[in-house]
């Protein structure tokens, strides 16, 4: 469940968290972009840490290596799947197989990153009043925040569950696949409860305060862009041009170069 936290918000005095959600999604769109068009595995080595300096300046490490290491189970997956789906349909073969499967797991853990750093340094609140000033309906804009306020709490109630039965003399890890699915049942059913639960609940307080009875809302704060923002916004411009000039034009030199030549 640690990777879930890296949609948890923190409060941290930065220059990261002082910039503007929307300039900040625009530069996880291009990071997503430029990430999307390479398949080498260099350039995505560049992507992975050019973004190490956000993270350090934005005060997050425990929680963005939090959410790293969560998600190295799904980036193994990634990795097995397309080395074997290349394997026995013969798309690669030696290391350009090996290059392959490695930059589509490293394209995986790239837009984790990226998206964990944009919600790690942005307040559900600021993201929801970006949102609105873009014109998204306020209904949208609601639902959005509301997932991304709920997830991580879903995900710590789902480990404090597990840690619950657990306790119990459940045991998660034992027997042959479909055992071990069917051990998670006791884990489901509880936590899709509370979530019914949490979902009337949160019903209940809109209607009391009387959500949607005005339909021009205002706000107490409003959101202008900075120095800072300018500059983040002038990065992201010189990244996805010098990605996609790249992409187009220059040799880059392949994983498979460097390696000797592999038995498959």
């Amino acid at each position: 469940m640690s990777v879930f936290e890296g949609f948890r918000f923190r409060r941290v005095t930065s220059p990261i968290h002082r910039l503007d959600p929307r300039v900040k999604f625009i530069y996880v769109l291009v990071m997503f972009v430029v990430a999307v068009i390479f398949t080498q595995f260099f350039p995505l080595v560049v992507l992975f840490f050019l973004q190490v300096p956000f993270v350090v300046a934005a005060g997050v490490r425990k929680e963005w290596l939090r959410s790293l290491r969560g998600a190295v189970f799904l980036v193994t997956m990634i990795f097995v799947f397309n080395f074997v789906f290349g394997y026995f349909y013969r798309t690669y073969s030696g290391a350009a197989l090996l290059e392959y499967s490695l930059s589509m797991a490293l394209r995986f853990l790239v837009l984790v990153e990226s998206f964990s750093v944009f919600f790690l340094t942005t307040s559900p609140d600021h993201l929801s009043l970006a949102l609105e000033q873009s014109r998204v309906p306020y209904e949208f804009t609601f639902a959005f925040t509301t997932a991304v306020r709920f997830v991580p709490v879903l995900a710590e109630e789902a480990q404090t569950i597990m840690d619950a039965q657990k306790a119990r003399g459940l045991e998660l890890e034992r027997g042959n696949f479909l055992k071990r699915v069917r051990n998670y049942i006791p884990i489901l059913i509880p936590l899709i409860v509370s979530a019914i639960r949490r979902s009337l609940e949160l019903a209940e307080a809109m209607e009391s305060r009387g959500w949607g009875a005005t339909k021009k809302r205002t706000n107490l704060y409003v959101l202008r862009m900075h120095a800072g923002d300018v500059v983040l916004i002038a990065m992201s411009i010189v990244l996805l041009v010098v990605g996609v000039y790249v992409h187009l034009y220059v040799a880059v030199p392949s994983l498979s170069e460097f390696l000797p030549p592999l038995p498959f």
